[in-house]
């Protein structure tokens, strides 16, 4: 009798290493890409595009979304277990780009300040999206160069590493998951609160302005306060001069001020950061070239013909889709070629991306080259901003990959889908916020007392004021700049001789009554020109609220007695985290969350109603 067949039985794979959950795709195969893709492009990219746009329409900057982006993103590869950090990293690096893409949607909001023809919208997305291809790989280029071989520290792409690493620990992970969505719903509700009372309304007060200064602190939200009072003592008599109008705000002058403050202040800053790049140069060149690791390698030629590719693409929707003249727009590419550079080494050293700045030289070099038309000067300043701002943020994405060792490559292609999706959202937000709220579309410099709520704009009645100059600097503007630029520039010497003073620093640092004083003459006396300056670009009651939320973000950190949150282990074993993971940091990115999506949810809402 013959012997039954049975079928071989099936052994399950063996499990894989570190990972929680074996039913995940595995790591590097399409439909893991397809899986982070899904969740960075539709969920988290839009999160921190929403906030991004609504931050520059309410306060006139934004704060990036890679923390955001960073936390959200862990959850999903939690999975993974230690290795998830990477795919986190792959989520968050294409989340920022669009998070910067749609930051620009003030450009559109400063055109229609301008009384400029609007393009119908996708020669815009088309326009922005090329841009955007070209700073990516411009910032690439330098990558090797500030990255890899100065080693600039980038301290918030050093922060998102920490995090990403930190948060495979469950417990970190929701605990700030909790925080920013308690944030979230609380930014939520003041919204609803200040759009249906109007007692609150008129206090000035909105979610994101408090919750942007919880994130920054004191030393810089104070610094806004006093640049705003200071502003606020000096309209009488500037209206006796004849500078301000009778009903007029200081902010039509504070904002010259306030841009010279910066550039003064910039030119302090980049001449010592020219010494520490130099320097860096002579130290790393000392040492034997290192063996490039395979996720560090990038193909030159291919990266080469990108930025080519890219840059062609550029001219030609400039010049035969919107009709720009061909000299100024190669003008606008070959500043952002320079000011990747600059600003790169500004934020690779002291976290700082000075954007606006780079803006406004732009347009004046422009002025001295004999331009007069505000519509070439903007959408030549524009390939120079979004550059700088996408360049900027691809190499802070490379300075994170570099420290997990995470594939260069394959970041570059998530960021690309990012500028993509960014370029359709960037355009789409601003219409939607502009059609939704018809205040956004009010020339504050030109209306000065009309009733614009949280919505001060302040990047572009920056933008706007710099393009109108264009030509033409009468007596006062030129005046106004001049003060500015020598206060800038004579404040932040005086801070940074003060701050190499030896005995400064151990007076400081010493005791409680040395803190209180490096406080005072840090946020108050010699204030920051780039903090202070914001006080000449918004109301004053925006700067109030901005520096409340920075006051109880101070006296929270320094009364609770509770240090930084750590990664792993029993109390004071785990690996210290940055400041991005604090309390107060993590509830005020909630506010500002839970606030731009209310507006957005309800502008869209009552978009939908009148459709209807």
């Amino acid at each position: 009798m013959a012997r039954p067949v049975f079928p071989p039985l099936k052994v399950p794979p063996p499990p894989r290493a570190g990972v929680r959950f074996e039913w995940l795709p595995t790591p590097g195969t399409w439909k893991f890409h397809l899986l982070l893709s899904l969740v960075a492009i539709f969920v988290l990219g839009p999160l921190g595009g929403i906030a991004a746009s609504y931050m520059n329409f309410s306060l006139g900057f934004f704060v990036g979304g890679q923390v955001l982006a960073g936390i959200l993103g862990s959850a999903v590869t939690y999975g993974y277990g230690p290795e998830g950090k990477h795919g986190a990293n792959y989520m968050q690096t294409m989340a920022a780009s669009v998070a910067s893409m749609c930051a620009m949607s003030v450009l559109i909001q400063a055109m229609v300040w301008l009384g400029m023809p609007q393009p119908p919208a996708w020669h815009l997305m088309l326009f922005v999206g090329c841009v955007g291809m070209f700073g990516v790989g411009v910032g690439m280029l330098y990558t090797p160069l500030l990255v890899d071989r100065l080693q600039l520290d980038y301290p918030s792409g050093y922060a998102v590493a920490n995090i990403l690493r930190a948060l495979t620990d469950p417990r970190l992970l929701k605990a700030s998951i909790a925080k920013l969505g308690g944030g979230a719903a609380a930014g939520g509700v003041v919204a609803a609160l200040t759009e249906h009372v109007a007692r609150l309304a008129a206090t000035g007060v909105s979610a994101s302005s408090v919750g942007a200064g919880m994130v920054v602190g004191s030393r810089i939200t104070v610094p806004a306060i006093v640049g705003g009072l200071a502003g606020a003592a000096m309209t009488p008599t500037l209206r006796a001069w004849g500078w301000l109008g009778p009903d007029e705000p200081f902010r039509k002058v504070g904002f010259l001020v306030g841009l010279a403050m910066i550039l003064g202040a910039a030119v302090v800053d980049l001449s010592l950061l020219a010494v520490q790049a130099a320097a860096r140069v002579r130290d790393r060149a000392k040492l034997p070239p290192d063996n490039e690791p395979a996720w560090k390698k990038v193909s030159l030629p291919k990266l080469f013909a990108w930025v080519v590719f890219w840059g062609l693409a550029v001219v030609g929707v400039a010049t035969q889709v919107l009709h720009q003249p061909l000299g100024f727009i190669l003008l606008g590419m070959g500043l952002s070629l320079l000011f990747v550079l600059i600003n790169g080494i500004a934020y690779g050293i002291t976290d700082q991306n000075p954007i606006s700045s780079a803006f406004v030289v732009s347009v004046m070099i422009m002025s001295l080259l004999g331009l007069d038309n505000p519509l070439v000067g903007l959408m030549a300043a524009s390939i120079l901003l979004i550059s700088t701002s996408v360049g900027c943020d691809m190499q802070q994405d490379r300075s994170t990959g570099w420290r997990l060792g995470t594939d260069r490559t394959l970041q570059f292609r998530y960021q690309v889908v990012g500028i993509v999706m960014g370029a359709v959202l960037c355009v789409g937000l601003a219409r939607v916020f502009m059609s939704a709220y018809p205040v956004l579309a009010i020339n504050q410099l030109d209306d000065p007392k009309a009733p614009v709520g949280q919505w001060g704009s302040a990047m572009t009645y920056k933008f706007v004021g710099a393009i109108r100059s264009l030509g033409s600097l009468s007596d006062h503007t030129v005046q106004a700049l001049l003060f500015g630029l020598v206060l800038g520039f004579t404040i932040e010497v005086a801070r940074k001789l003060l701050k190499r003073h030896a005995g400064y620093v151990r007076f400081v640092n010493g005791s409680r009554a040395g803190f209180a004083v490096g406080w005072t003459l840090d946020a108050v006396v010699l204030a920051s020109p780039y903090a202070s300056s914001f006080g000449g670009f918004v109301n004053l009651s925006l700067s109030l609220w901005f520096g409340v939320g920075g006051i109880l973000s101070s006296l929270w950190n320094t009364w609770s007695g509770r240090g930084a949150p750590q990664a792993a282990g029993t109390p004071g074993e785990g690996e210290t985290l940055p400041e991005d993971m604090s309390t107060m940091s993590l509830v005020g990115g909630g506010l500002i969350a839970g606030e731009s999506l209310y507006f957005l949810v309800v502008g869209l809402l009552g978009l939908l109603a009148l459709m209807g």
